[in-house]
């Protein structure tokens, strides 16, 4: 494992820190590196994690990029690091999917509620903390 992946905060990177896309690597978990597939996954949105904590509000766990395969389609949730780009997750944030109902509709089968624009000061909480990040808004 490399220095950078471990200030990271992540096991097994798998998107690029500043246009935050990825390639379709992993079969079964995280890290196997398994997949025939091997082709890009474009970041469709952000959501939370869920939480195993019952009483856990449904926007308590922490930021998830959300990728689909250019390739399958196959929808995965990736974890954020602590070296990724805001300003790309940000535009995560502010980003739509009116325009694909193909991809909406995989969403809310999967259980995917993406975050919006609405909840852009949650996204920028969770980044930068309670403080305003140099440069501000």
């Amino acid at each position: 494992m490399g220095f950078v992946a471990e200030l990271a905060g992540v096991q097994n990177r798998n998107h690029c820190p500043y246009c935050l896309w990825s390639r379709h690597l992993d079969w079964r978990s995280a890290g196997d590196r398994l997949s025939n597939c091997r082709a890009g996954m474009r970041p469709v949105g952000l959501t939370t994690k869920r939480s195993r904590n019952k009483y856990a509000r449904e926007r308590d766990g922490e930021l998830m990029l959300v990728h689909c395969c250019t390739g399958c389609g196959e929808l995965v949730l990736n974890r954020i690091a602590a070296d990724d780009w805001p300003e790309p997750i940000l535009g995560l944030c502010e980003q739509g999917i009116d325009d694909n109902a193909a991809l909406a509709t995989a969403m809310a089968a999967a259980g995917i509620a993406l975050l919006n624009a609405q909840d852009r000061a949650l996204v920028r909480r969770r980044l930068f903390g309670a403080g305003e990040p140099l440069g501000g808004d």
